[in-house]
């Protein structure tokens, strides 16, 4: 038996995205810079992706800056933006990714003040508290708040960040990070009202290997990657040609079923969630939360979550923890903790994803695992004495 359930780690590759790969990667080929016709033609396939992109979150294919990640788009944005003006003030979230943070901290060693802004029980940023704190925005230059958490999945009120902003300064530049809620739920970039936004392949049953960074052409970006020209001068390199028309099958594939996804994943996550509410020991983390319909993470009392994890996986059951490790010790989730979860409870959480292909008996399965977990005595005794 073999259960995947941590879809916002990564999707499977949809076939039908691979049958658009495919040909860039046997039959045909060329530098999409060339201008002779092999040339031509991948810089086509380029330009269908850029268009399928832009669609999938209501935006211009000119607005789409293609790299080779998530990660790399929010150094991008970051980066970008930070080398093209004076070091002020960046202000984020705390519950931001690692390839979000990492960067952020990174500009304090160019000048720049890094502040983060705090988040409710529910995970949600608390935009009262942020108004007060950023005051009267005097030196505030950057903002970057994610769409959904890619842990609890609990929604960001990123619009009512944007008017925090434009009230406060209209040139304060706002960063989104979209990867984990683009292809589950609606996205409107310009609606949304954000300057950049982040966007993943391998999140909507693309290919690993490829991201995008969505611009609103008013913001001035410093390139990371010199050396061709590339992306409008913004991405350097030859592109990555298969990869990009998998995240261009990709979007094109989420838009169209956009809304079959949301019911079926949602309709798995309430069936997870009730299930697991029978064990008194269980806490689901953000339940009061908007989330994302695919996202349940959830805690153990008592319970480690990376022996639970591999517990799981003995069973064929693929999640992930809450918590991250780093060679020989393990730290809770600055998500939870972020959001005031006792760092013994913290340390229990396991995040299960569901995805387009999940069935309800897989999910059953994970429900009932956890139960022999949490009723068995030896289990108990042994996971118990790894806290």
């Amino acid at each position: 038996m073999s259960i995947y359930l941590d879809n916002n780690a990564t999707t499977p590759l949809d076939p039908r995205v691979l049958d658009a790969m495919l040909p860039y990667m046997q039959g045909i080929y060329g530098n999409p810079s060339s201008v002779h016709r092999h040339g031509r033609l991948v810089r086509g396939a380029i330009d269908t992706a850029r268009q399928q992109v832009a669609a999938l979150v209501e935006a211009h294919p000119s607005q789409v800056v293609f790299t080779s990640s998530g990660t790399e788009a929010n150094n991008l944005a970051l980066r970008g933006v930070a080398g093209s003006c004076e070091p002020g003030q960046l202000w984020v979230s705390a519950v931001e990714h690692a390839s979000l943070m990492d960067p952020a901290m990174a500009l304090q060693q160019q000048g720049w003040k890094v502040a983060t802004l705090r988040v409710s029980e529910q995970g949600v940023l608390d935009i009262a508290r942020a108004r007060i704190k950023l005051g009267a925005g005097e030196g505030v230059k950057m903002l970057s708040v994610m769409l959904a958490n890619n842990e609890t999945g609990a929604a960001q009120p990123v619009r009512a960040v944007v008017e925090l902003a434009r009230s406060l300064d209209k040139d304060i530049v706002v960063h989104t990070d979209a990867s984990q809620a683009v292809g589950k739920v609606s996205v409107d970039f310009n609606a949304l009202g954000t300057n950049l936004m982040t966007l993943s392949s391998h999140k909507i049953y693309g290919p690993l290997g490829a991201g995008a960074l969505i611009t609103d052409k008013s913001v001035t970006l410093q390139p990371q990657v010199m050396g061709g020209g590339q992306e409008g001068g913004l991405r350097s390199g030859t592109e990555n040609v298969a990869a990009i028309v998998g995240f261009g099958k990709a979007a094109e594939l989420a838009l169209a079923e956009m809304q079959q996804r949301q019911q079926h994943c949602m309709a798995l996550r309430q069936r997870l969630e009730s299930g697991l509410k029978q064990y008194p020991a269980v806490t689901i983390f953000a339940e009061q939360s908007v989330r994302l319909p695919n996202t349940v993470q959830f805690g153990i009392e008592g319970f480690h979550g990376e022996a639970t994890l591999m517990k799981l996986d003995c069973r064929g059951i693929a999640v992930s923890s809450g918590s991250a490790c780093h060679a020989d010790r393990v730290e809770p989730s600055h998500v939870l903790l972020a959001m005031g979860v006792p760092p013994e409870l913290a340390l229990t959480a396991i995040r299960a994803s569901v995805g387009k292909d999940t069935t309800e008996t897989e999910v059953d399965a994970l429900v009932n695992a956890v139960g022999n977990i949490v009723n068995s005595p030896l289990a108990s005794a042994a996971l118990a004495a790894n806290l």
